[in-house]
């Protein structure tokens, strides 16, 4: 069976595709003005606000009942033809970010059966960072009633040829184009194109070919020993282990010959490269809040060299500063939260009673090498491009 393929997509026949499409809940937790604002923007009308729950949401009264409304709203939008059918196809993705430059993907649909995130098997697409377990359940829940699913997963190729999106690419004049619109609250320009006939059965080729033992050999020498990596997952890995936990929940329940096909052992994802030019590799900030600063500038001199020092690792950068971090709060009081942007970390850091602890830049070029040979790296060690970057929802897919 395919790693990865084409499935039926779900699009809105929304008329305001900017309000229809929102960015990915766990970005902008500790800012709820930039929530308030989405609200504001999508203002009664179809959008994929109504589907989801913002993480900046979880610890309030708004988190109440959400994984009952938001499957309820689901079911209301397919009962009211909120959606179009894009049958057997991928989505072929041009992504204009907020500096200018564009990101391409495909959009397609991944076997969770082939996917580990818990580091205990040789799975050809792994995890490239540890799940925190505490984000799970909430996710979970929301998809045990759901009738469908949005992605935000980010899903990473080591294709160092361009031999898939390039494909796409060249043909996507002959495609049928199936969204260009703004996205919302400076996110920036988005573009897609179906991907179907001979233009989808090439990419499914090229897909497949990357999963060639010869070529994980060529590419990773003897760590290619401990199994092909195939894809790594570098955004939304706490969504796409939702969504493998529910599948092993309901495989339970089904006979042998309905395992294959159900519905539920896919996820929708986004497939990028990780050679692309415009994907950036940034660290994820840590921001410590509620907390007594008045130690905070001493203690942070006298051990910032243990993230800082070029000869450190990006796990042993990442180990060092959640262990300051951690350290800190014991000793002073308060909370950390995980901050994407330099410049978010910084203006969170000057608020009374906060500090930050910004880490050093991220290189990605090594990172599948790495991820073979070491394991995930630490929770939040690194995100892909800025918070405004980020993917946001668009395409559903029935999951029942």
């Amino acid at each position: 069976m395919h790693i990865v393929t084409s499935t039926d997509i779900l699009l809105p026949r929304a008329e305001d595709m900017g309000a229809w499409s929102v960015i990915a809940c766990d970005q902008f937790t500790s800012e709820p003005e930039y929530w308030a604002a989405a609200e504001a923007r999508a203002a009664e009308r179809p959008s994929t606000l109504s589907l989801m729950l913002p993480e900046a949401w979880l610890h309030t009264a708004r988190a109440d009942g959400a994984d009952g409304r938001i499957a309820d709203t689901m079911r209301r939008y397919l009962a009211e033809g909120v959606f179009q059918t894009v049958p057997d196809s991928f989505i072929y993705v041009e992504r204009t970010l907020s500096d200018g430059r564009v990101r391409c993907g495909l959009v397609a649909a991944l076997d969770l059966e082939q996917y580990d995130f818990t580091g205990t098997q040789r799975a050809s697409v792994r995890s490239t960072e540890g799940t925190v377990e505490e984000r799970l359940p909430p996710r979970v829940n929301i998809r045990r009633g759901a009738p469908l699913e949005m992605p935000h997963t980010l899903l990473l190729m080591d294709d160092r040829t361009d031999s898939v999106l390039s494909l796409a690419e060249k043909a996507k004049d002959t495609l049928e184009k199936v969204y260009d619109f703004d996205l919302m609250l400076g996110g920036g320009h988005i573009a897609g194109w179906r991907v179907s006939g001979e233009t989808k059965a090439a990419v499914q080729s090229a897909l497949d070919a990357l999963d060639n033992a010869a070529l994980q050999r060529e590419k990773y020498g003897d760590a290619a020993e401990n199994g092909k990596l195939t894809f790594a997952v570098g955004d939304g890995n706490h969504s796409l282990a939702a969504a493998k936990r529910f599948w092993e929940e309901k495989r339970e329940t089904l006979p042998e010959n309905e395992r294959e096909t159900d519905p539920a052992r896919f996820a929708l994802v986004e497939i990028e490269n990780i050679h692309e030019p415009s994907l950036d590799f940034e660290p994820i900030h840590r921001v410590i809040f509620d907390t007594d600063t008045s130690a905070f500038a001493a203690e942070f001199t006298a051990h910032r060299t243990e993230w800082e020092a070029e000869d450190k690792t990006l796990s042993e950068r990442v180990a060092a500063a959640e262990s300051f971090c951690r350290a800190y709060i014991a000793a002073h009081g308060g909370y950390i939260d995980y901050i994407h942007g330099d410049d978010t970390a910084r203006s969170l850091g000057e608020k009374p009673n906060c500090a930050a602890v910004l880490l050093p830049p991220v290189e990605k070029s090594g990172l599948f090498l790495s991820v073979l040979k070491n394991g995930a790296l630490p929770k939040k060690s690194f995100s892909m491009g800025n918070a405004r970057d980020k993917r946001y929802y668009l395409e559903c897919r029935k999951i029942r």
